[in-house]
């Protein structure tokens, strides 16, 4: 085995069978397959077969099918086995076996430290993780595992040296490492644990990039601290939508279910915000039982300007189908084709055909999409292997996908295995 082999592979999910399959192949009773491909140099089977042995408490035998991997020097398999280590009881192990990989730095530093921070050497983390605190991995892991040893005060003091005075970045891309807005979110969670809720809260509002992964930690914390006027206000002023999906968040959980609905319905003119403060309206409504709101909300954003897209239009026809509406949602699409001279491009084909399958025109849906001008294309056929596995037609699906090998070779794999072909679906896997 080869580590630049395996990690590319293993990241590029290519030449080799992926965890979902793996996974598949086990729940259908296919472990024996699993195990011989855990030898021939398939990390994932390799990997679930050690965790499935190391549950069976066949600990030995579960570290034998790692070690070719960790043999490589590759880090993934290193980390596998440590944890199954700690997992074990044997941490002692676990901390021996990622100490040569974490003097490199990085996911292995982390690593070592918090296994280190639960083994009751939090002392030698906090050392490890300090030095390294410009990566800004290292720095959240060591806010992360200082929460009640009492070294607040000491880390705060680290992060406040890395925030410069007169410089915030305008983009993710600003500064290398631990940029200024991070050190201020991770200063900020240091505060509100010490309870200094306002010094949070004011630290907070110096930041430039408010959102990340969808998430504003101003929002959340005023949200965890019932700070909700000041939730609100902050609201206001987000250009990102974030904060108001907070506070619609948490006005539901309180049970005022309008004024949740409320914050939805007060969008400002971002065409963003806006499409997507209507869908999260849609799905409020439709938690609360007022089906045929969420399907006028989302109807009504379809027709507003910017509001055809593929993704609005499929929302709508999902809550048409599940609501039992199907022949009203083909309705509307026809209403649709019509505005635009009689042509469907794909994205919008496609909600047709879940919308027909859900009325039982499932063969008629296959004869129009196959007749379409992107009906042989390698999307189309995902699609309508899709519909025809959905109501156990397999064989057909499989037909379907062959000739469009290898843009659907996961996908043809799953029908694959699924009809017990595992020998084929495996050869499709390995060869891409």
């Amino acid at each position: 085995m080869d580590a630049a082999d395996l990690d590319y592979r293993a990241r590029m999910l290519s030449g080799c069978i992926p965890p979902p399959l793996v996974s598949r192949l086990l729940e259908l009773g296919h472990g024996k397959e699993v195990k011989f491909q855990a030898g021939r140099g398939e990390w994932f089977c390799a990997r679930e077969w050690a965790r499935l042995l190391g549950y069976q408490g066949r600990q030995a035998q579960a570290l034998d099918v790692l070690a070719p991997y960790v043999a490589t020097g590759w880090w993934p398999a290193a980390r596998t086995q440590a944890e199954l280590l700690e997992s074990w009881g044997r941490a002692a192990e676990a901390i021996t076996l990622s100490r040569p990989y974490a003097a490199f730095g990085g996911n292995p530093l982390e690593f070592l430290a918090r296994l280190l921070a639960r083994q009751e050497g939090g002392d030698e983390a906090v050392t490890l993780l300090s030095a390294g605190i410009e990566d800004w991995v290292l720095a959240t892991a060591l806010v992360d595992i200082t929460e009640g040893m009492g070294r607040d005060e000491d880390i705060a003091a680290l992060l406040a040296a890395r925030i410069p005075a007169g410089h915030r970045c305008d983009s993710p891309w600003c500064c290398s490492g631990l940029d200024p807005d991070t050190a201020i979110g991770l200063l900020a969670t240091v505060r509100e644990r010490q309870g200094r809720i306002d010094e949070a809260i004011a630290l907070l509002h110096t930041r430039n990039i408010t959102s990340v992964n969808n998430h504003d930690q101003l929002a959340d914390l005023l949200a965890r601290h019932e700070r909700l006027e000041e939730l609100r206000a902050y609201a206001a002023s987000d250009d990102h939508g974030h904060a108001s999906q907070r506070l619609a968040e948490v006005l539901e959980e309180h049970g005022d279910i309008e004024g949740a609905i409320a914050v939805y319905r007060q969008t400002d003119d971002s065409p963003v915000h806006h499409h997507h403060s209507a869908v999260q309206l849609a799905q409020l409504l439709t938690r609360h039982g007022r089906r045929d709101e969420a399907i006028e909300v989302m109807r009504t954003l379809a027709e507003s300007p910017g509001g055809t897209q593929d993704w609005i239009i499929d929302t709508l026809c999902t809550l048409y189908a599940d609501h039992g509406r199907a022949q009203e949602g083909l309705a509307y699409l026809d209403a649709l084709k019509a505005r635009h001279d009689g042509e469907e491009e794909w994205e919008f084909f496609r909600p047709r055909l879940h919308l027909m399958a859900a009325c039982g025109w499932l063969d008629e849906a296959i004869e129009q999409a196959q007749a379409h001008p992107q009906g042989d294309t390698w999307y189309a056929a995902w699609t309508i292997s899709d519909l025809l596995a959905g109501v156990g037609r397999t064989e057909e699906a499989v037909t379907v996908l062959e000739p469009y090998t290898p843009a659907n070779s996961q996908e043809l794999a799953r029908h694959l295995i699924d009809l017990g072909r595992v020998e084929d679906a495996i050869s499709l896997l390995q060869r891409q």
